[in-house]
């Protein structure tokens, strides 16, 4: 059996006038992020990282900003697409982890439910699904809460 991890990173600007989605959930917020689709940089992380672990390329080879297919399209839609493009390929998804990083707003009560979506989109038990949100105490465009960046890595097994 092979095995493989890859790495994702994401990161979009908090706008005024967007809704905020993270982990394919609402979250309540004053601000949303900026993107072509609805800017779930926590999706768009664990998309890439699904995607380099399977040398499928990235996001946005699949998904480019220049497809007004993908205009404010929710981000679940892209996992689940990437999930189905993986067990074509005959990988099957293992583990998922992820990082956010952000200032504001306040995401440990939204945790457990931005894991459950996930798990759910890609067919895991939510056992397999990690979700960690991390402050930079005022340091950078995180800091400053003029955006929200995610890493993510995930852990895929080829079935053939």
């Amino acid at each position: 059996m092979t095995y493989r991890s890859g790495i994702g990173y994401d990161a979009h600007a908090l706008v005024e006038g967007h809704s905020l989605a993270l982990g394919g959930i609402s979250i309540p917020f004053e601000s949303g992020l900026a993107g072509h689709s609805d800017g779930d940089v926590l999706l768009h992380a664990i998309i890439d990282a699904l995607l380099g672990a399977a040398v499928m390329g990235d996001i946005g080879t699949h998904f480019p900003s220049s497809n007004p297919d993908y205009k404010d399209i929710p981000s679940v839609l892209l996992l689940e697409d990437t999930r189905q493009m993986l067990a074509e390929g005959g990988w099957h998804i293992l583990h998922v982890d992820a990082t956010i990083v952000a200032e504001r707003p306040r995401l440990q009560p939204f945790i457990d439910a931005m894991r459950e979506k996930i798990a759910q989109t890609l067919g895991l038990d939510k056992t397999a699904v990690s979700v960690k949100a991390k402050t930079t105490d005022g340091l950078g465009f995180t800091g400053r809460a003029e955006g929200i960046a995610t890493y993510a890595i995930a852990t895929i097994q080829h079935t053939a």
